[in-house]
């Protein structure tokens, strides 16, 4: 019995390893679904990439359509393609406030007809919302006609606000014209961001009203300190002096009888006249004795 259960044991290994079938069979059929499986899976992703790529395609042409909605509607003209627009500012893009800033204008005919310039304005935009005007130019109207294959250039200047110095500001330079058949354009020669610089040279009106201000102040100032001394001299009693015999051309001497009057003058002439000297008295007394 024990021989057999050996005999037995040994062999139901052996079967399993000479009968393969099944399992192989089994590991076949689980790789194929495995295969399956990831090809189910690419197929839906393909497939969701075809959708995305649908749907990109459908919200393209929706905004374009959108976009060409909004042209029509809003009636702005645009530029045209058969011309070509350039600028230059003369004295380089700096913007002075309360100052001339000068810019010349070209303007090519690319195309077969004939343009009609109308005019060219200048308006400076709130830097956020470009539709808010700041300050707007008066246009320039130009009614010039440019032939096919030729150029024109304009002249156009105009002078920033002193308030706006040191700000910036969003600069549209547009230059409108139309074709032979009618047909309006409009070319944004410039659309940008700009800086209004201030201005430091020179005497400004606050300055000057300074300047008066402080002058008229020390006037005011000197003039107080004049009346101020007057009155001091004005309050002061005045000193007596007295002026003696020395001049005596304002006394009154009518009252005094003309024999006193010529005594006190010859009492004077005596006291003027010099002295005698004793030789001379001397001899004058022997002539005298003489006699």
């Amino acid at each position: 019995m024990k021989a057999l259960l050996l005999l037995a044991l040994l062999a139901f290994p052996t079967t399993l390893l000479l009968s393969p079938g099944r399992g192989s069979s089994t590991l076949v059929a689980a790789q194929d679904a495995t295969e399956d499986e990831e090809a189910v899976e690419d197929s839906v992703v393909e497939d969701e990439d075809d959708e995305a790529e649908v749907e990109e395609d459908e919200t393209t042409d929706l905004t374009e359509e959108k976009d060409e909605e909004e042209d029509l509607t809003s009636g702005e003209p645009k530029a045209s393609p058969n011309a070509d627009t350039t600028i230059l500012f003369v004295k380089g893009e700096d913007f002075p406030a309360n100052n001339i800033v000068k810019f010349l204008v070209g303007f090519t005919n690319k195309g077969t007809e004939d343009f009609i310039i109308e005019s060219l304005d200048a308006s400076f935009r709130y830097p956020q919302d470009y539709q808010f005007y700041i300050q707007n130019f008066t246009a320039l109207y130009l009614n010039t006609v440019v032939p096919p294959q030729r150029q024109a250039t304009f002249e156009y200047s105009f002078i920033p606000a002193e308030p706006m110095g040191g700000r910036p500001f969003g600069l549209v330079i547009n230059l409108n014209y139309k074709d032979g058949n009618g047909n309006a354009f409009q070319d944004a020669v410039f659309n940008q961001t700009v800086t209004i610089i201030e201005k430091e040279d020179g005497l400004d009106g606050e300055t000057i009203f300074m300047y008066l201000f402080l002058g008229g102040l020390g006037l005011l100032v000197v003039i107080g300190l004049h009346q101020l001394l007057e009155s001091r001299k004005r309050k002061r009693p005045a000193q007596k002096v007295e002026m003696g015999t020395a001049s005596q051309n304002d006394v009154d001497m009518s009252w005094i009888p003309p024999e006193t009057l010529n005594q006190i003058m010859q009492n004077r002439r005596d006291k003027a006249s010099p002295r005698k000297s004793p030789r001379k008295r001397a001899q004058k007394r022997s002539a005298g004795s003489d006699e």
